[in-house]
């Protein structure tokens, strides 16, 4: 019995260290999320790179992963640009890992 919980305690704390999903912050939540075509008027602040674990013990859902990364990009922009008020996605999800341009659009 003993083997069995020295074995699975790790598995279960590896399992819900890796269920701690992005939250969006309060900076975050007022980043808009836009398509390249809606930005020509706006100024480009930067650029960022996130990234998520994809996989732990099995693959997460894309649909997370995507929403995760979205996330930590509004997240990055509203923290580390100065005005960054919108993100456009310049890249697929790759590997967990995917590529935004921030943007200043109100009062540009």
């Amino acid at each position: 019995m003993k083997k069995s919980l020295v074995v699975l305690v790790p598995v279960v704390a590896i399992l819900v260290m890796g269920f701690k999903w992005v939250k969006l912050t309060s900076e975050g939540e007022k980043v808009r999320v836009l398509e390249a075509s809606e930005v020509a008027s706006c100024r480009k602040l930067g650029k960022t790179t996130v990234s998520v674990k994809a996989k732990l013990v099995f693959k997460r859902k894309e649909k997370k992963v995507k929403r995760d990364l979205e996330y930590q990009a509004r997240n990055s922009a509203a923290a580390d640009f100065e005005g960054g008020d919108t993100i456009v996605a310049m890249s697929a999800v790759t590997d967990g890992k995917q590529k935004f341009e921030v943007y200043k659009c109100v009062n540009p």
